[in-house]
């Protein structure tokens, strides 16, 4: 956090957003022997299912670091006899068995659990403040969550009573009418968790979740709480306390490390696409001496149907190689929009269009925070050294942080310390809070993300669309200008007006970029799921005076083969296929399914192979 704090170009200001890399992979959601729940005499029945005792014999080095991470000896053994004293064979059979136990001891431990006394049963603790944290690669998942926990209201003052109605209708044999969720719920609220808390936990990873996941999932988010050094004293968390409760911070610690060191391994092992530094892709309008870059492209994709696809440039390992292997083998164009705007956007764009005689749109869009938010220059601190915003979300920050800011800074008359300035600056490059007032921060208004994503305003109003939906539509579009740049070169090729089939169409990024550079919509076929994204772009088409013909369907997956036949003999066939599949699998935000193009959404990736190769073989028939 210090270097991006102190005041570099602003080149360097590279905060993670929703599509930065995380540091610590999914496989902390295993960590599950984070609390106890029942004592007997001198053992403890673990979540693990083993008993311990309070005498530890003498130990090797090796079995050491496995005991320290809270795995019982026999397991261990077990996983030495099996694959030897390899640290990350045995690790990951010790996680199997893990699971394995778990998962088979949930009856017993349901039974035990809801035998407990109101005398015996652990207390539920109130909530806490949320957290500060100073990690770099903090996401917008964790702030999500955090936020949520602590300022949900859904959860009334009676959910220990929901709790108590509950356990009631097991011990009264009604437990047959509970659903998976409430059952969970009640467990977890027996086990000593909150109620909120064990919601919270449970909407975030999914009605699959293990309670292995579950689990973790709220001790880090009680661990993150107890590091932030800004919290009153009085509602601070002791950190001994929960990282005594959650398992610990050492066997946390451990674990971390032994899995760092298999990442790091694996990834000496292969070479995958690397991102270019800077990320300007095939050049950018503002280069002095244009770079030359040569491409050849494939015998078969040269010349139309064009095809342009977009997705996060910072995907898991090997994502782009896949995608990349799937369309021609062509090289992406990794391009970050803050070298076309004022706030930054790291995407892939994989295409066959050419590279020459691009141009950008004019006029010229702001390309800084004080270009773009004039207003914002009076009231902006000298010690916040931003002159560009990062990746503008699908979410923004809460009212109750703004508020916090403003506490936080008010207190002082010139500049406030530096670890309250480190505060401060992490949230707003974070959320892209900006300077309204003295001493006051707040969210971009959403016809502002509009201006910076290079859109008309309101074009996301109107039609009874929420404020949160303008902001979600938003986050999952595309940054005109940058997308414009590359499609300029479609001007001079079709004068006439184009034939676009839209895949995952949002908002209409691609037809705004496409009506702005001068290029007729002849017929657009637009794919979206979203009925308030089809909404915005038919209800844009309308007050635009579009010429063409715009037709909407809901689903890549229903557009077949034979639908696609029907469509190109009675228009004629597409110019060009452009979209961009869901990166809900990839961003870095994603802790809980950033399972790359195998997750349910981003998979949707192959419909756009799919429907690219359909279009391509009918096309060839009919020349």
């Amino acid at each position: 956090m210090d270097k991006n704090l102190s005041g570099e170009d602003n080149d360097d200001i590279d905060w993670d957003t929703e599509d930065e890399l995380e540091i610590q992979e999914i496989q902390d959601t295993v960590f599950s022997s984070c609390t106890d729940l029942r004592t007997t005499g001198q053992h403890v029945v673990c979540c693990d299912g083993e008993a311990s005792s309070s005498s530890v014999p003498f130990r090797s080095k090796f079995i050491q670091q496995f005991v320290v991470m809270g795995f019982p000896e026999e397991s261990i053994a077990k996983a030495i006899e099996q694959n030897g004293e390899n640290s990350d064979l045995v690790l990951d059979s010790l996680l199997t068995f893990k699971v394995l136990t778990v998962r088979s001891l949930m009856p017993i431990v349901l039974y035990l659990a809801l035998d407990d006394s109101p005398e015996e049963q652990p207390s539920v603790s109130p909530p806490l403040e949320p957290s500060i944290s100073s990690d770099d690669s903090a996401s917008e998942y964790n702030e999500n969550v955090l936020d949520n926990v602590y300022e949900e209201d859904s959860w009334s003052s009676d959910s220990d009573n929901y709790i108590n109605t509950v356990k009631q209708c097991y011990l009264n044999d009604e437990g047959s009418s509970l659903s998976e969720k409430e059952k969970m719920l009640l467990f977890l609220a027996n086990m000593g968790y909150p109620a909120e808390e064990a919601s919270i936990a449970m909407d975030r990873c999914g009605p699959k979740a293990s309670l292995p996941e579950l689990v973790d999932f709220i001790c880090a988010a009680q661990m993150s709480r107890a590091e932030d050094p800004y919290l009153l004293e009085d509602v601070k968390p002791n950190l001994k306390d929960i990282s005594n409760d959650c398992g610990g911070y050492k066997k946390r610690k451990m674990y971390n490390e032994l899995c760092k060191q298999k990442k790091q391994r694996e990834i000496s092992s292969e070479e995958p696409i690397r991102l270019p530094k800077p990320m300007i892709g095939f050049g950018i309008p503002t280069e002095s001496v244009p770079r030359m870059v040569q491409r050849i492209l494939p015998e078969k994709t040269i010349g139309p149907p064009y095809f342009y696809y977009e997705n996060v440039a910072l995907a898991p390992k090997g994502v782009w190689d896949t995608i990349k292997r799937h369309l021609y083998e062509i090289e992406p164009e990794f391009v970050d929009s803050k070298y076309f705007s004022a706030t930054a956007r790291k995407r892939g764009y994989l295409h066959n269009l050419p590279i020459e005689n691009r141009f950008p749109l004019f006029p010229l869009p702001p390309r800084t925070i004080h270009e773009a938010l004039p207003l914002s220059k009076r009231w902006w601190p000298s010690w916040d050294t931003r002159s560009k915003l990062n990746c503008l979300q699908t979410a923004i920050g809460s009212a109750r942080l703004t508020d916090k800011i403003r506490k936080a800074v008010e207190k002082y008359d010139g500049e406030p310390p530096m670890e309250i300035q480190k505060y401060v600056l992490y949230h707003c490059k974070k959320w892209n809070l900006v300077w309204v007032g003295r001493n006051k921060v707040a969210p971009l208004e959403p016809d502002e993300v509009e201006m910076l994503l290079g859109f008309p305003k309101n074009h996301t109003r109107g039609g009874g669309i929420s404020r949160t939906d303008r902001y979600k539509s938003l986050g999952n579009s595309f940054q005109v200008d940058t997308v414009a740049y590359h499609l300029s070169v479609l001007r001079d090729l079709f004068p006439n007006g184009i034939n676009v089939l839209s895949l995952f169409s949002g908002i209409g990024g691609a037809e705004v970029a496409l009506y702005r550079l001068g290029v007729p919509l002849s017929n657009v076929v637009a794919v979206e799921k979203s009925e308030v994204n089809r909404n915005i772009v038919r209800s844009w088409w309308e007050q635009t005076n579009q010429r063409g013909n715009l037709i909407h369907f809901e689903d890549v997956q229903l557009l077949s083969r034979d639908r696609l036949k029907k469509l190109i003999e009675s228009l004629g066939g597409f110019d060009l296929v452009i979209g961009g599949s869901p990166c809900n699998n990839l961003a870095g935000s994603n802790r809980v399914s950033r399972d790359g193009l195998e997750g349910k959404d981003s998979s949707l990736f192959f419909d756009y192979v799919r429907i690219l190769d359909d279009v391509k073989s009918i096309m060839a028939r009919h020349r």
